[in-house]
């Protein structure tokens, strides 16, 4: 099992959410996050005035899937969450020792 950390755009969720639930992945964990990255941050005027953020909006997905489509898992995202402009986000895949549904007591790929 893999644990696939992806963190993108925010404007991109619903395309990448659809994108996913069209492959199968029944389930995730989003988080609104905040951070930065080659991106540095950027200018922003408010009420005139100028200043610098140097942390930006982003979300943070979570998701476990099984060894056999956690690849097709990195594609989509990487496709979907894509504009082609610095800021797109980054993808981490990680394994997964164990899952348990805590509602039944599955474990291991049936729990997903």
């Amino acid at each position: 099992m893999k644990f696939i950390i992806a963190i993108i755009k925010p404007f991109k969720l619903d395309e990448v959410r659809q994108a996913l639930s069209a492959i199968g992945i029944a389930g995730m964990t989003v988080t609104e996050v905040k951070g930065f990255g080659r991106q540095k941050g950027q200018t922003e005027i408010y009420r005139g005035a100028e200043y610098s953020t140097n942390m930006l909006p982003k979300v943070k997905l979570e998701i476990a899937a099984n060894d056999e489509i956690a690849g097709q898992v990195v594609e989509t995202i990487q496709q979907t969450a894509n504009t082609g402009s610095i800021g797109d986000g980054k993808i981490f895949v990680l394994d997964l020792a164990s899952a348990t549904r805590i509602r039944t007591g599955e474990a291991g790929e049936t729990a997903l």
